[in-house]
């Protein structure tokens, strides 16, 4: 635990700098996670299989491309070239052939690449166009994550019983759950009303942010069900105490994606 709150204290002195100041370096450290955030999904991948160099490099250059992309923008949608879809298809599934060994590089292993550097360069930047936006709908984003998380651990440490989904994570509960998303929706909720919108509606916010606090810890799950799937305990040591960068974005990625379904409500 001790080891756990110090690289806590360090994460957060190391990111917040970045957070306040924004623009190009938050996107660059943006970018610097999405990377790493790329290399841990390969990394649990190639623990059934090796997949060629050259591929993963063209995975890693397209994933801070997809992070970068429109890194100044405001706005919630996206307009993606065709020529840049066009660029990835090529790039994944032309080596097919040229490799022509289904051992070492397929369909499966070019799919797999594609999707991931599409969910992790969107997921990143999703996050860049949120602080660009506004630094107040970050904070209530990470207040979500943050609280949510850390009250799940706690009331499932000193009350939780009954199990949610063993087979994914062992020693989550219901309790957990249940105490998590309270405080979670209890503390967004009164930063959103005292800081962002006082005029919003009170009983809209409340169940938007419990949604969101939902959608943390559904995150959180679907993150663990990739782990279990690759029968390994964290994405990586990165972070002693914490695991990998997807240990720690897991949730924050889901509540973010879920702010966007949702935005229309509070804005």
């Amino acid at each position: 635990m001790k080891v756990r709150i110090i690289s806590a204290i360090i994460i957060v002195a190391i990111f917040v700098p970045f957070l306040v100041i924004g623009g190009l370096p938050f996107t660059l450290l943006m970018a610097l996670l999405s990377v790493g955030g790329l290399y841990e999904l390969v990394k649990v991948r190639e623990t059934k299989k090796k997949l060629p160099w050259i591929v993963k490099l063209f995975a890693y250059v397209m994933v801070v491309a997809f992070c970068m992309y429109n890194f100044d923008s405001i706005e919630f949608i996206s307009q993606f070239d065709y020529r840049v879809m066009a660029l990835i298809l090529f790039l994944f599934l032309s080596p097919i052939v040229f490799i022509h060994d289904f051992d070492q590089y397929n369909f499966n292993d070019a799919l797999f690449l594609i999707g991931s550097l599409l969910f992790i360069g969107l997921s990143f930047n999703l996050i860049v166009i949120t602080r660009n936006f506004d630094i107040t709908y970050i904070i209530y984003l990470l207040l979500i994550t943050t609280i949510s998380d850390t009250f799940a651990l706690l009331t499932g440490t000193l009350v939780g019983k009954h199990k949610m989904t063993p087979k994914i994570s062992p020693k989550k509960t219901w309790e957990g759950l249940i105490g998590g998303v309270f405080m979670g929706t209890f503390v967004a909720t009164a930063f959103y009303f005292t800081v962002i919108n006082s005029n919003t509606s009170l009983v809209f916010l409340i169940f938007t942010t419990m949604f969101l606090c939902l959608m943390g810890q559904l995150g959180d799950l679907v993150f663990s069900s990739i782990k279990r799937y690759y029968d390994v305990k964290d994405f990586s040591n990165l972070i002693p105490g914490h695991g990998g960068v997807l240990d720690r974005f897991d949730s924050l990625v889901f509540v973010t994606f879920a702010f966007i379904l949702v935005k229309g409500i509070l804005l």
